[in-house]
């Protein structure tokens, strides 16, 4: 039994026993959903970061792991076409980290995303470990009632869709993996990261940041592999939620299906193909790689399109829009584009892939805790 074994036995003893009609969704989606008054619904997500597991210390600075732990939420928020609000977090340490900066460096780097968004620290907990720190991030979102974004809701002829690039943050874990080190905690992807504020839609209108109008995503002319190492190191640690992009996909509704890409876009097409009973044919030639990844898998003997697909940890957004809302998506928000990967089919629960004359079916080989 893996972990999403175990999620379904969770989730249908949970059904079998639900006591509150006002869960609408509850396990099994990026968030739940939960009908809070007349005219709204609360979207409420929790993520659990254990050492070891799910980062290495000795390799991530306390700032970039504060921030990694409320992005990883805000991403399942950004996920469901919601806007984030709230948030709760609760952390365990060992006595060794408590007498050092880690704790005042952690929430500097927390704060500085959840003041980008918007987003309260409204409670939480502190605790001692005997070994390892353990994150538990809980973070809630508003939409309009009715209007939460869902896997289940993708049919047969829908454009699926990615925002941003694929294989960064795998390709940076191997880095890590391999004794790399990041040796600035912002910078080199600051261009994504760190820049503006949260972006608001005001009658259908997507407003860009600053940054953006002066230039700043212009790719600079030389790059050398130490700053393409950087770069993927900052992928894996320090990601940028798709908020703006949740909230126009959201609001404008425009996506009828959507899930954040944590396990890998593999696994995550499946999760959501699976959800709505449906498959998908994806173009290999389609899928954007990251730029740094096509850059140094070559001499690195590693396969970028792999890194892609079974990768995770991107937390871009996976997307369906229903044909005739395609001319209705814009293309950036906040600097981030978007790429036209394949179509949702009838062939329930059959995800498939083309490279050139060539199909095959596509197998879900993401990350899984406890997987064989």
């Amino acid at each position: 039994m893996n972990e999403f074994d175990f999620i379904d036995s969770l989730r249908q003893r949970a059904n079998s026993r639900k006591h509150s009609a006002r869960v609408l969704t509850g396990i099994g989606d990026d968030a739940s959903i939960i009908a809070q008054s007349a005219d709204r619904d609360l979207i409420v997500t929790t993520d659990l970061l254990v050492e070891g597991v799910d980062f290495h210390r000795g390799a991530t600075p306390a700032r970039l792991l504060g921030h990694k732990a409320l992005a990883v939420s805000l991403s399942d928020i950004a996920a469901m076409g919601a806007r984030p609000f709230w948030s709760f977090l609760s952390i365990g340490m060992p006595r060794a980290e408590w007498t050092t900066n880690f704790k005042d460096d952690f929430f500097e780097g927390y704060f500085a995303l959840a003041d980008r968004f918007g987003v309260t620290l409204s409670g939480g907990d502190v605790s001692e470990t005997k070994q390892g720190i353990v994150i538990d991030s809980i973070v809630l979102g508003e939409v309009k009632s009715g209007a939460a974004v869902k896997r289940s809701d993708a049919r047969p002829g829908d454009q699926i869709y990615v925002t941003g690039n694929l294989g960064g943050a795998a390709a940076g874990l191997k880095l890590i993996e391999n004794g790399a080190r990041v040796k600035q905690e912002s910078g080199v992807r600051s261009q994504e990261s760190e820049r503006g504020s949260s972006p608001t839609v005001r009658e259908g209108v997507i407003t860009e940041t600053l940054a953006q109008a002066s230039g700043l995503t212009d790719e600079p002319q030389s790059r050398s592999d130490e700053d393409s190492i950087q770069s993927l190191l900052l992928c894996q640690l320090q990601p940028s939620p798709r908020v703006g992009w949740g909230i126009v996909l959201g609001e404008e509704a425009l996506a009828t299906a959507m899930i954040d890409i944590s396990d890998g876009l593999s696994s995550d097409l499946n999760h959501l193909c699976r959800e709505s009973n449906a498959g998908a044919l994806i173009d290999s030639s389609s899928i954007p790689l990251d730029d740094d990844v096509k850059r140094l898998c070559g001499r690195r003997a590693l396969d970028a399109l792999a890194l892609a697909l079974h990768g995770g940890e991107d937390f871009e957004l996976l997307f369906t829009v229903a044909p005739e809302n395609v001319s209705r998506l814009p293309k950036r928000v906040d600097g981030v584009a978007i790429s036209h990967i394949g179509e949702i089919t009838d062939a329930a629960r059959t995800i498939r892939i083309r490279e050139r004359d060539r199909i095959w079916d596509l197998q879900a080989q993401g990350f899984s805790h406890f997987k064989d």
